[in-house]
């Protein structure tokens, strides 16, 4: 079935002129690779009989008169029976010839570009060649022109020269004549280099072989110059030997006239103003005065120092050199470096209010941190393992009535005594909580103490006056006794009861807060480059090491460059202490800083300086001070008395320990603490302290050492807990400080060697002294006072002299074994290796009690 039947299914034919209809075929494509056939049909337009372009019979002729058929009808006829014949339409195959048309016409341009290039390559090489042509016709006339020149010369020098020709003259003044002839020979000998001997003879002898050896370079020269650079050719065709360059006899005569000048007068010296640090190179030293290193090392070879020039030179020693060498001296230390990395104060028009910073300090669990959580409306003390404080704690806190404060929260515990020290240095104003109900306790005073010593103004609260035994006025006279007078007193130091758990007083707190800061008009310029403190610091294990700042004056921004003791870095991120992101820390605000190699001491000033180039520089200086200090104290000395020294501390039982803490704070606290424990025959060595989780690194440390790992606060990872188990090290996991310091406590006093107590039991007296076989002597004794037990220590005294002192080995009354013999009571002794027994020695019978030793 065609495709017109698919679409006429009754068989009928559709209505059609014949005469004016032609059909076609056209493929159609579908989805899929999908194609079909389909049969179209053409209205032909219809064209009267005699008309232009009307078509005439098969056979018929054209009518007289009639024209033919035009082109252009030919033409759509033949591209019509063309198309019919490819089963196209006539549209498809104009388009198809178009495409055809253009893509000769592309390839005849590619052609005509192609035949150009290869015009212009072929035009290039023609030019070329003619240059190279034209280059060798002058290589070959100069050929031809130096050989001429070589010719005329030789045979010059063959020919007698008049000049040279004797005269007869005066035999007194021939030689000066004979000078004079020979002048022009004598020159030309000279630029030859022959000697310009004044015996004409050997003169001529000279002459003559200097002249077939070397030709004249008088034009020769010049001429060689401007032929270029040396060529094969040039090389086989010239037997004239290569002369010197002009650049060659520039440098000679550069090296003549330098000796001409040293010879004859020395060159003017330069003095410089040569910078000297504390210790110096001796390749750097000579940099500096501009000498050569090799003069410098002669120079300190002749004053008897054999030195090299990478050796270091002290400031002295470089000074006069620096001095010898005709240069002026400015000594610099080392130290110089850090100048300028904690700027002066800033002018006063130039600073701006900030808000105050408060330390709140007082004895463990007198509610420090619960008066800051009653103020913050948080719960801080409750995080905090076993209620107490472990590591400073920085909070911002605004007021009803939008003032802010800063508050420090300290620990209490007396291990945490440098923690409340950098409080104290840090703040504007202390806070000293004192329970009404305890008074003041040990660090209450030690509070007080870090107080007067920061020169910080000071507020009392008298915390937990809810209590029933509460006794604020108790408080008070105690405050006397560390001279602490309070304005009920008629002191100057403000006084506030408050209650932390019931919420009270807290707003008379705050009015004392903000009107002591209103007296103290606390400023700081915030539009320059940010300095403060480092409060705290830790190694967190996703974010590195972690810093707890506090801005006391500028703007801490991200990508500053921050330098805190011996670590440095650019600050990656700033947040609060609620987590929350910060773009810049002010004056007065505490913020955690991201991005530093390392975790900081804390107390340590942070700066933020121009580059890195100048970090480094600060902390490497830093870094060899800390080197120079610890290989200073670390070094044995040689005297007898440090000799000594050191074989008294090699009898001190040591017991060595690894500490890795959840901050630097605690790692500090607790290595001062542990340091204390102990006395002159049993201490502890903290061999590692550091913050962060316990790493493989620090189990093989403590193997290397044989000592326990101490994790405060921080756990070990699963690499570490596998190598600790392989390698039989112990970790030790804890959250309150009381327990490490009992826990050491405890193990040092197991190295305690224990006390001997001893008691007297009886004496007794040798009766008579008898040898058996098995036992050996045995003595006869009568105990005269108190009592006899078996394995009891015992001494024999002759003549009141001490000449044994062993144990029994046996105790027998009459026949049989008993365990003690009473007052009166006779009985056989004997005793354990020893048989020299007289009769008439008395035996002194006691008893040795071993009694545990505390710290």
């Amino acid at each position: 079935m065609s495709d017109a039947d698919e679409r006429n299914p009754s068989g009928r034919k559709p209505l059609t002129l014949g005469a004016r209809t032609g059909s076609g075929t056209v493929q159609q494509s579908f989805a899929r690779g999908r194609s079909k056939a389909v049969v179209v049909e053409k209205k032909r337009k219809r064209i009267a009989p005699g008309a232009a372009g009307a078509p005439a019979g098969k056979d018929a002729a054209p009518a007289q008169g009639k024209p033919a058929a035009s082109d252009a009808d030919k033409a759509r006829a033949a591209l019509a029976a063309k198309a019919k014949q490819l089963g196209l339409s006539e549209e498809e195959l104009i388009r198809r010839q178009r495409a055809i048309a253009r893509a000769r016409a592309e390839a005849e341009e590619r052609d005509a570009k192609k035949k150009a290039e290869e015009a212009e390559l072929a035009r290039k090489a023609e030019e070329d060649r003619k240059a190279l042509e034209d280059q060798r016709k002058r290589e070959e006339a100069a050929r031809k022109e130096a050989e001429a020149r070589k010719k005329a010369e030789a045979q010059r020098v063959a020919a007698p020269d008049p000049a040279d020709i004797p005269v007869p003259v005066d035999p007194d003044t021939a030689k000066p004549q004979r000078k004079v002839l020979d002048k022009d020979a004598r020159a030309k000998d000279e630029a030859r280099g022959g000697d310009g001997d004044d015996d004409d003879g050997r003169a001529k002898k000279k002459l003559a072989p200097a002249a077939k050896a070397a030709p004249s370079r008088s034009k020769d020269s010049g001429e060689r110059r401007h032929k270029g650079r040396l060529t094969i050719q040039n090389l086989v065709e010239d037997d004239e030997g290569r002369q010197r360059s002009l650049a060659s006899m520039r440098r000679a005569r550069e090296r003549e006239k330098q000796r001409r000048t040293q010879g004859g007068a020395e060159r003017e010296k330069v003095a410089r103003d040569v910078v000297v640090p504390e210790s110096i190179t001796v390749q750097e030293l000579a940099n500096r005065m501009a000498e050569r290193a090799a003069d410098v090392v002669k120079f300190l070879m002749k004053q008897g120092q054999m030195v090299r020039a990478v050796d270091f030179l002290d400031a002295d020693d470089a000074e006069l050199i620096v001095e010898e060498f005709g240069h002026r001296v400015k000594r610099v230390s080392d130290a110089d470096v850090e100048e300028g990395f904690i700027s002066a104060d800033d002018p006063e028009d130039t600073k701006q209010p900030r808000p105050p910073v408060v330390t709140i300090m007082g004895h463990v669990d007198h509610g420090k941190t619960s008066l800051l959580d009653a103020l913050r409306s948080t719960d801080v003390a409750g995080g905090e393992a076993g209620g107490i404080t472990q590591h400073i704690g920085a909070y911002q806190v605004q007021l009803k009535s939008g003032d802010k404060i800063t508050f420090l929260d300290t620990p209490g515990h007396a291990a945490f005594s440098a923690m409340r020290a950098r409080g104290a240095q840090a703040t504007d104003i202390v806070i000293l909580v004192v329970a009404a109900d305890d008074g003041v306790m040990p660090q209450t005073a030690e509070a007080i103490n870090h107080a007067k010593a920061a020169g910080v103004p000071m507020i009392v609260a008298v915390n937990k006056i809810d209590k029933p035994d509460a006794t604020p006025d108790k408080v008070l006279n105690e405050l006397l006794q560390h001279e602490i007078v309070t304005e009920s007193m008629g002191g100057d130091v403000q006084f506030v009861p408050v209650s932390a758990l019931k919420k009270t007083g807290l707003d008379e707190l705050t009015d004392a807060i903000t009107l002591q800061a209103e007296m103290l008009e606390l400023k700081a310029n915030p539009d320059r480059s940010a300095e403060g403190i480092v409060i705290e610091s830790q190694i967190d294990k996703g974010r590195g090491p972690v810093a707890t700042v506090l801005v006391k004056r500028g703007t801490l921004k991200r990508a500053d460059i921050v330098v805190a003791g011996v670590q440095w870095g650019k600050v990656r991120a700033l947040t609060n202490e609620r987590g929350q992101q910060m773009s810049e820390a002010g004056p007065s605000l505490p913020a955690e800083i991201l991005g530093l190699d390392g975790a900081p001491e804390p107390g340590e000033a942070f700066s933020v300086v121009e580059n890195e180039a100048r970090a480094r520089e600060i902390v490497d200086y830093r870094m060899r001070q800390r080197r120079d200090k610890s290989a200073g104290t670390g070094g044995g000395g040689t005297s007898l008395e440090q000799m000594m020294a050191r074989l008294q501390q090699n009898e001190v039982q040591e017991l060595p320990v690894l500490i890795k803490a959840d901050v630097q704070g605690s790692a500090e606290a607790l290595t001062g603490a542990l340091e204390k424990v102990g006395n002159e025959e049993v201490r502890a060595r903290v061999i590692h302290a550091a913050p962060g989780g316990v790493s493989e690194a620090d189990v093989q440390l403590a193997k290397a050492s044989g000592a326990p790992i101490f994790a405060f606060n921080v756990r070990a990872n699963k690499q570490a807990r596998d190598l600790a188990e392989a390698e039989k090290v112990e970790i030790r996991y804890y959250s309150i400080i009381y327990d490490v310091i009992d826990d050491v406590k405890k193990t040092l006093e197991g190295l305690l060697a224990p006390e001997k107590r001893e008691t007297f039991i009886g004496y007794a007296e040798i009766l008579e002294v008898f040898n058996i076989t098995k036992l050996g002597k045995v003595a006869g004794c009568r105990v005269t006072e108190g009592v006899v037990r078996r394995g009891c220590g015992v001494r024999l005294l002759r003549n009141d002299t001490v000449i044994h002192e062993g144990e029994l080995s046996t105790l027998k009354r009459f026949k049989d074994e008993v365990s003690e013999v009473r007052a009166g009571t006779e009985c056989g002794m004997g005793f354990v290796g020893y048989q020299d027994l007289q009769k008439g020695d008395q035996i002194e019978c006691f008893t040795v009690e071993e009694i545990e030793r505390k710290l």
